[in-house]
């Protein structure tokens, strides 16, 4: 359901099934299977990421710091939809 949430920049119109074809579907959000999803994820994960005031690692982008008050350290790693 990841890939569900993500805005879409461009306009991407939708062929509809049997019984609909006079009309066309324009998809607002993205689906399963474009392949502008991914991306479109990332991008909206990578400013939340970074509202909550963590730091994107310079050498790999999916990767991502914070340190806090009292001197620790939290890193998350992302790989595809999965975080660590």
């Amino acid at each position: 359901t990841a890939f569900l949430h993500g805005d879409l920049e461009e306009e991407i119109l939708m062929k509809q099934p049997e019984g609909f074809e006079h009309y066309a579907c324009r998809l607002l959000k993205s689906l399963y299977g474009l392949k502008q999803s991914p991306r479109q994820w990332y991008k909206r994960f990578d400013s939340f990421m970074v509202s909550q005031g963590f730091d994107r690692n310079s050498y790999d982008c999916c990767v991502y710091h914070s340190k806090l008050d009292n001197g620790s350290m939290i890193y998350l790693l992302l790989y595809v939809d999965d975080m660590l």
